[in-house]
């Protein structure tokens, strides 16, 4: 397994666990959805592999991480 993929996949799994996380604490919170970091600062490590990616490869051949970096933006309540 490269090292990419173990990145993946270490990403999903914290992700997966986050967002049910932050789901049970967003109910509890009720209306309370403004994110509470800045957008440049939320998400470093999906946002670090997205941009490796598109200078190595290009844009096009990178979509899956920017939709793994744009899920992770939304988990933290942007609205992207």
């Amino acid at each position: 397994m490269s090292s990419t993929e173990v990145a993946v996949s270490t990403f999903l799994s914290l992700t997966s666990s986050g967002s049910k996380q932050k789901q049970g604490s967003t109910a509890a919170s009720g209306a309370d959805t403004k994110p509470k970091k800045k957008i440049c600062c939320a998400c470093p490590n999906t946002k670090k592999l997205r941009d490796e990616c598109i200078v190595e490869h290009g844009e096009a051949a990178c979509t899956k991480w920017i939709e793994a970096h744009r899920a992770c933006l939304r988990a933290e309540g942007f609205n992207v």
